[in-house]
């Protein structure tokens, strides 16, 4: 696989059954090395699954469990979602064009270690969490602490809101260990792929300010050298 972070495989893993749409993972955690993650969410009060049913309410707000399979436009509402502290690539997702919980209503799937972020788009019918810790929804034009460096296995970061751009360079990356992903947002579709790698020793990457996510996987911390 080129670089391609768990895409295919997690299409086959997630579990699309009938799942609690209410089940709740607790409270995220930092990501994997806190030194390094992206800044954790503010807390919110809304009930597991369901939108906050305020129409006062920007969707910035809306948090749910990681276990379920939820409705979108009903359960959830489209927009762009964040989990975090997710150990061990135990994390699935999935979005999917209608409940047949067939592979080809998939639109796109993957797995998380770390932190992950995920766009729900409007047209997707159902989008399914398992293992995950809470989604929460993050605003458009969100700004938060930005690193120049980052946990070489801490997954997505939000380039302008967790990251920098600039050149990075990792080291010390054993062969078939390192892969990472620059996208141009977060649908996880293959049209979304700006550039990849899979890296052996040492990796150097330049990230744009106008990549819209970094994704690292299994890779050496990764250093700011401009």
């Amino acid at each position: 696989m080129k670089g391609r972070i768990a895409l295919s495989a997690a299409l086959g893993v997630v579990v699309i059954g009938v799942v609690s749409a209410n089940a709740d993972q607790g409270m995220d955690g930092g990501p994997n090395g806190p030194r390094n993650g992206p800044s954790a969410s503010s807390e919110d009060s809304a009930q597991d699954g369901r939108p906050t049913g305020n129409a006062g309410r920007s969707a910035d707000t809306v948090t749910f469990g990681g276990d379920g399979a939820f409705r979108v436009g009903t359960d959830i509402r489209p927009g762009t979602y964040r989990t975090t502290g997710n150990p061990g690539r135990r994390c699935h997702w999935e979005r999917a064009e209608d409940a047949s919980g067939s592979l080809e209503s998939a639109l796109a799937g993957g797995s998380v270690g770390g932190t992950g972020y995920v766009t729900v788009e409007a047209t997707d019918k159902v989008f399914t969490s398992s293992g995950c810790a809470r989604w929460r929804a993050v605003p458009g034009a969100a700004q938060g602490h930005l690193v120049t460096s980052m946990d070489g296995d801490g997954g997505m970061f939000r380039v302008g809101t967790d990251v920098a751009p600039g050149t990075y360079r990792s080291t010390g990356n054993a062969p078939g260990s390192c892969s990472w992903e620059r996208t141009e947002d977060a649908t996880h579709e293959p049209g979304s792929v700006l550039a990849e790698d899979d890296v052996t020793g040492t990796a150097v990457v330049t990230i744009r300010a106008t990549d819209a996510y970094f994704t690292t996987t299994g890779c050496g911390d990764w250093k700011k050298t401009d």
